[in-house]
């Protein structure tokens, strides 16, 4: 391949994200400067946070720019080096944008360049050990601060990041319910991730299905949700409860603002705690999640799956699977293997 396909924002979304919301181009491949790789992304990561990048409105990163090429985390090739650092061949995940290949400098950007570790996959690394299992990690033990024998609630626990912090909530000895959408997701979590308890949001009565799974209350409520689902959860918190808000994906591709919980005073009553996070506060001790995650990956204690898809043409609709419902864990989309030799 000797020219460089890239996805641009070409529309600001407004509902659900399309394909007309972006726009295929094909340029020349760069080539390295001082201290700069080039790399071919092999994989692409899709988080539903993509969806706020989209949109011109103040947050934590700067939106994308309408004729930019879209973000997006990426496990990528090493193609070419001008980093004392870094060498040809070498797999490094980045944020490396819908592309083929990209500029990357080392020790600049959003999270930088890190190596990927002798036996981690590039699925490992997109997922329960990168960016996904780090939020889970930090949001549910730092700000949850689960106890053993603590009931904890976990919304969206079938997605990438919910699954994690279900599974750590276990594994720190709590009893955990998830809350997730249809039969299949909702029996691989008691089958394989061993939660407790799970509640089929589809089958309708939410409120009524967490006072059942939780009839002694919840401690901590790890929600990636919002909307309905927060307000339902508010309903049933313990006294000293803590709250983690890690997403609102119900919200994201709202036209009109969703209203808030009516009932936020049940947190005053219970002397209660709900606080929000930004995964990139922590990630100067990144290395403190990724060593637990990686061992209870290897002794068996932390389940992971993937919802891999495949071709350049596919980039945004893979994205809009998020939104559907119809991923199956963390969604990625693979390009292509890596090249030796």
């Amino acid at each position: 391949m000797n020219r460089n396909r890239q996805w641009l924002l070409a529309k600001r979304p407004e509902g659900m994200i399309g394909e007309s919301n972006f726009e295929l181009v094909e340029r020349s491949i760069p080539a390295a400067g001082d201290h700069q790789i080039l790399i071919r992304n092999l994989y692409f990561s899709f988080d539903p946070t993509q969806r706020n990048w989209m949109v011109d409105r103040p947050s934590y990163l700067p939106p994308v720019a309408i004729g930019e090429v879209m973000r997006s985390g990426t496990v990528a090739q090493i193609v070419q080096s001008n980093h004392p650092e870094f060498a040809e061949g070498e797999l490094v995940q980045t944020m490396g944008g819908w592309q083929d290949y990209a500029l990357v400098t080392p020790g600049e950007g959003v999270t930088g360049v890190t190596k990927i570790p002798e036996g981690v996959t590039p699925e490992m690394m997109l997922s329960v050990i990168g960016l996904t299992g780090i939020t889970a990690y930090f949001g549910l033990l730092e700000l949850g601060q689960p106890r053993a024998g603590d009931t904890v609630l976990v919304s969206g626990a079938a997605g990438a990041t919910g699954s994690v912090a279900s599974q750590i909530a276990k594994i720190k000895g709590c009893r955990v319910v998830g809350i997730a959408g249809g039969p299949e997701k909702c029996r691989w979590l008691t089958e394989v991730a061993g939660l407790d308890a799970v509640i089929d949001y589809k089958q309708g009565d939410l409120d009524g299905q967490i006072a059942a799974a939780c009839p002694d209350k919840w401690n901590v409520f790890f929600d990636n949700v919002g909307g309905e689902t927060l307000e339902a959860a508010l309903n049933h918190l313990d006294l000293y409860s803590r709250v983690v808000l890690c997403g609102g994906i119900s919200g994201y591709n709202a036209e009109e603002p969703l209203p808030g919980p009516s009932n936020l005073m049940n947190l005053v009553t219970n002397r209660s705690r709900m606080e929000g996070f930004i995964i990139l506060d922590y990630m100067p001790r990144a290395m403190e999640a990724i060593q637990d995650l990686l061992g209870w990956v290897m002794s068996g204690d932390l389940q992971f799956q993937v919802d891999v898809q495949e071709g350049f043409e596919n980039i945004p609709n893979t994205l809009r699977r998020l939104y559907t419902g119809e991923n199956h864990g963390k969604q990625l989309l693979k390009l292509a293997d890596p090249s030796y030799g």
